[in-house]
């Protein structure tokens, strides 16, 4: 029988719209209650009813919050997925079923164990209402497995009066429900081997998705003005500042001070945030790979014509419309030359939902600073996801760096102005926003080719210098992004591994399990491009780097490869892109494969 405490990993498999994600929520939520951190994943199809969802939960006092590989307990509440879910059950786990309905031998392994409760039949027995049975079966089994895994009861009861607060009709059947499924599993089952201890390693993060995190990011940052379009899965993102704008906002005479548009589609949405940020307002848009698709042209004006704007891209599964409610990086390589010609845009990349906050305010002071389009690269899993970390972190004497803008007093006293003129080496270059000064129009700006005071030009001189000028200031760049986090090994590591954004928590399990069977590895998390030369040094530091990604094309090799003209040989990847979040199993066991592979080939040779 497999026995742990606080250290498994728990999987529900439901119906979507069968409503139980809450159920499924509150079971990860208690959890966290008690002082056990919990990694929660919600994998759910992109039809409004009827396909296989799961909800995958992992515990770990250690605190891993990545997904692990493997699952210690099925809830297998869906005939669809059965076989499936069952062979997913790690050898001498545990399966629980309804068992209303008796199954043959032969759906079961025999190397698992059992555990079934009669949901369905004790649903009918005590609710009238189809529907509710529906809804009251997933408190059921919550109720169950309290008692399997001993999960304080006082903590649920107390979310599910949180949850329904304010609504006696809707907390009293569910609290009823829990006690029957807690009762029932008192009196007819026994504790399991796995089991939830109180703990005190939550410490004061705090629990929140990286959508919402964003969202409130570009409060703190200073945006007024979001144009959007509704897309899977970065919705949530718009809706979350807005609901901050109007908490912060809001005057206390109820004038709203900012301008929240659904455009009509992702095309109006990235053409009005130009437009704000043109005339001098910090804005914003949310979207994912698709909208980014149809933003490309307004993106290279942006670019061009040098106008900050903000993009926060929550990606998911593509091409075309592809997995719209699952997990990739598959944007990377698109956003970076978003538009014809040669362009570069600037990529942040955050690990959890504090840096979605963060990064998401940060991208509007860089956007400022450099005059130019950046992206804020979220995924699915962050986005969407639950995620334990720590609190938010807001400087109160912050100002804003709105970067190189003239005022009337500048014109005024005659200082030197080309709008397109770099003055100082950096690529970098002045501009006043519309209506500075009334005779010197200094904000004038052009999407087409120019000299440097913004003179219409097609000159191949004056179009090479401009072209030259914007690279300094991509090169520039370099050290105003976030810099690599580099975490050495115990041991002076020959390996390296290369990783960014949410692949961040399996990775730091992955590395452990590495390290313990003799696999000494330094790591460095990328969170920016351009990349600062450091992440170069330190693939020549290693005898083989490892890349991390969950792409097929392995798009941020290719960057690597591209910006600074290594080697693709000396950087070898780690792909996953079936649209589940990446698991520390995965990571671990496909480098040694590749370790392991090289090295017969080096001895055959």
């Amino acid at each position: 029988m497999l026995t742990a405490t606080n250290d498994f990993v728990v999987k529900f498999a439901n119906v979507n719209g069968s409503g139980s994600a809450s159920a499924n929520e509150l079971f990860a939520k208690a959890i966290l209650r008690m002082g056990v951190p919990v990694g929660p994943r919600n994998i759910f199809p992109s039809n409004i009813q009827g396909l296989p969802t799961w909800y995958e939960v992992r515990v770990s006092e250690a605190g891993f919050l990545g997904r692990r590989g493997g699952v210690d307990l099925m809830v297998a509440m869906n005939p669809q997925t059965w076989a499936a879910d069952v062979a997913e059950v790690e050898a001498d786990g545990y399966l629980l079923y309804d068992a209303t309905k008796p199954l043959p031998a032969s759906a079961f392994r025999p190397d698992i164990h059992v555990i079934g409760m009669p949901l369905s039949g004790l649903c009918a027995k005590h609710y009238n209402d189809p529907r509710q049975r529906q809804l009251l079966k997933n408190v059921l089994y919550l109720g169950g497995l309290s008692y399997l895994l001993g999960v304080e009861p006082e903590v649920i009861e107390q979310l599910l009066g949180e949850q329904y607060q304010g609504k006696p009709q809707l907390a009293e059947p569910n609290v009823q429900a829990f006690r029957l499924g807690r009762d029932w599993a008192a009196a007819n089952l026994a504790p399991i081997g796995l089991h939830v201890q109180r703990a005190d390693r939550v410490g004061d993060r705090i629990f929140v998705d990286g959508n919402t995190a964003a969202g409130l990011g570009c409060v703190y940052g200073g945006a007024t003005v979001c144009a959007w379009y509704p897309i899977t899965p970065s919705t949530s993102v718009a809706e979350a500042f807005e609901k901050y704008c109007r908490k912060f906002r809001t005057t206390p005479e109820g004038e709203k001070k900012y301008a929240i548009v659904q455009a009509e589609d992702e095309i109006a949405s990235i053409g009005m945030v130009v437009g704000a940020g043109w005339n001098g307002a910090r804005a914003f848009t949310a979207t994912s790979g698709p909208g980014v698709s149809l933003m490309t042209e307004f993106l290279g004006l942006a670019h061009f014509a040098e106008i900050p704007a903000t993009i926060i891209n929550v990606q998911r599964g593509g091409p075309s419309t592809g997995m719209p409610t699952r997990t990739q990086q598959a944007d990377v390589l698109s956003c970076a030359y978003a538009s014809h010609g040669d362009t570069k845009h600037v990529l942040l990349f955050p690990e959890d939902p504090a840096e979605a906050f963060e990064f998401s305010a940060l991208a509007l002071d860089l956007a400022d600073r450099l005059q130019t389009p950046v992206f804020v690269m979220l995924d699915l899993d962050i986005g969407m996801n639950q995620r334990l970390c720590r609190p938010f972190e807001w400087q109160e004497s912050r100002h804003y760096d709105r970067g190189k803008v003239m005022s009337v007093d500048d014109l005024e006293a005659g200082k030197p102005f080309g709008r397109y003129r770099d003055v100082d080496g950096d690529g970098i270059p002045w501009r006043t926003w519309p209506g500075t000064h009334p005779q010197r129009g200094a904000f004038f700006t052009r999407g087409t080719s120019k000299n440097a005071d913004a003179g219409y030009s097609e000159r191949g001189p004056d179009y090479v210098q401009n072209m030259e000028r914007l690279l300094r200031k991509f090169v520039t760049a370099r050290a105003m992004v976030p810099q690599p986090v580099v975490k050495p090994g115990p041991r002076p590591g020959r390996y390296g591994i290369l990783y960014y954004g949410s692949t961040s928590p399996a990775m730091d399990e992955a590395a452990q399990m590495l390290e313990a069977v003799g696999f000494p590895i330094d790591l460095m998390r990328i969170r920016a491009f351009p990349f600062p030369e450091s992440v170069r040094d330190f693939v020549r530091q290693h005898e083989r780097v490892y890349l991390i990604e969950q792409n097929r094309d392995a798009q941020l090799r290719t960057l690597l490869v591209n910006e600074f003209e290594l080697d693709p040989a000396d950087l070898h990847p780690v792909l996953h892109y079936d649209g589940t979040p990446i698991t520390a199993r995965y990571i671990a066991d496909r480098i040694r494969a590749s370790f392991a592979a090289d090295h017969v080939e080096e001895r055959a040779a």
